[in-house]
């Protein structure tokens, strides 16, 4: 679904990863976009999606909302590369998270 919506907007998905309690998420996007605003458009349109999908999914979320508020980002440079970011998302995929995905069968 990230992908799609990153689709969407245009935005290149180069790295992916659910762990139980947050996504990371390596993302290109035209400079024209900031990473906040792309932030936002992945939390909310991505939760739209789900609260149409799975309608009993709010009522069972802490405060309803799909999303917490804040996020950390961090962009590509001489120190940060793009080659250590990479690993660093996918090394959670050898980590032992547990169930690492939520439970949809809410219908």
């Amino acid at each position: 679904m990230i992908g799609e919506i990153c689709e969407e907007y245009r935005f290149e998905v180069i790295e992916l990863e659910i762990v139980e309690d947050h996504i990371h998420v390596m993302v290109s996007f035209p400079p024209s976009r900031s990473i906040g605003e792309v932030v936002r458009i992945i939390k909310s349109n991505s939760a739209r999606i789900l609260f149409r999908e799975f309608p009993g999914l709010k009522k069972r979320l802490w405060t309803g909302e799909m999303w917490e508020d804040g996020y950390f980002a961090r962009t590509v440079g001489d120190r940060m590369t793009r080659d250590v970011i990479e690993r660093y998302i996918a090394s959670h995929r050898e980590l032992e998270q547990g169930p690492a995905q939520l439970d949809l069968k809410l219908r």
